[in-house]
């Protein structure tokens, strides 16, 4: 059996003990943001297995303007069960209401990771001088419209001393995954959370931010106040942040959080 799948079959058993306070089976309304999306795809199957539950499930951005975005889903009144989106992000929201209180769990930090087209030469950006120079080297860079790009526009440009220079050939990506523009040529170089990066096809990551410039990006998941189904709501943010799945969540690209509790 690949340790994949070993790792699937264990979160299976861990839903029988952590989603067993659902008393009766529901239609739970989730939706996540790009970075825990990966992670979210491959434990849902076996938690509706386990627990009767039936997950619609649903993806945007934790910040922006699209129209997918979480908040802007939650300000027309979407009837949402679970977010699990950007934990700044998530704070905004339950600071405005909009969320039940208490219900926050962090489930993983996200590194930002950097990627060239597949089959591409690779610069090595391991020193913030090699960063530097990737970034310069390159004819056009794309970058997220949430949390990574909005570090590498508002703070790393700055503290790579770049800021004038990528002027004109760096350019934030609005709802679309950076992998995918890099895929399909129209950058050949990007930079996103690494978990968002890591399931594109036609893309090679050629490593993280150096330590000195590297931003961590928490991900956090909370029941929408109003929520029709809270019970259920509960058992699956028990689940997600259940010590047995933490595996799963590694092999995303993740970096799963430590155990703190889950959702009262």
């Amino acid at each position: 059996m690949r340790p994949h799948h070993t790792l699937l079959r264990a979160a299976a058993f861990a839903a029988i003990a952590f989603a067993a306070g659902a008393a009766h089976a529901a239609d739970l309304r989730v939706v996540s943001s790009g970075g825990f999306a990966q992670a979210y795809k491959d434990l849902s199957g076996p938690y509706e297995k386990t627990s009767g539950d039936h997950l619609v499930s649903e993806w945007g951005p934790s910040m922006g303007a699209t129209r997918n975005a979480i908040p802007a889903r939650l300000a027309r009144g979407e009837p949402i069960d679970v977010v699990i989106m950007v934990g700044d992000a998530l704070d905004k929201l339950m600071a405005e209401g909009k969320l039940e209180p208490g219900s926050k769990v962090v489930l993983a930090m996200s590194p930002i990771a950097c990627a060239v087209r597949h089959g591409a030469a690779k610069p090595d950006i391991h020193t913030v001088d090699g960063l530097r120079k990737a970034f310069l080297q390159a004819q056009h860079v794309a970058y997220s419209d949430s949390a990574s790009g909005e570090y590498i526009k508002r703070e790393l440009m700055d503290k790579l001393g770049i800021r004038k220079q990528m002027e004109g050939k760096a350019a934030q990506i609005p709802a679309t995954p950076v992998g995918e523009i890099v895929a399909h040529g129209d950058a050949d170089f990007g930079c996103q959370q690494r978990s968002e990066l890591q399931p594109v096809k036609g893309i090679d990551i050629v490593g993280l931010l150096p330590r000195e410039v590297q931003l961590e990006t928490e991900f956090s998941a909370a029941i929408v106040r109003g929520s029709r189904h809270p019970d259920e709501a509960r058992a699956l943010l028990r689940f997600l942040a259940a010590p047995a799945n933490a595996q799963a969540i590694a092999a995303t690209g993740l970096e799963p959080a430590a155990p703190a509790g889950a959702a009262r």
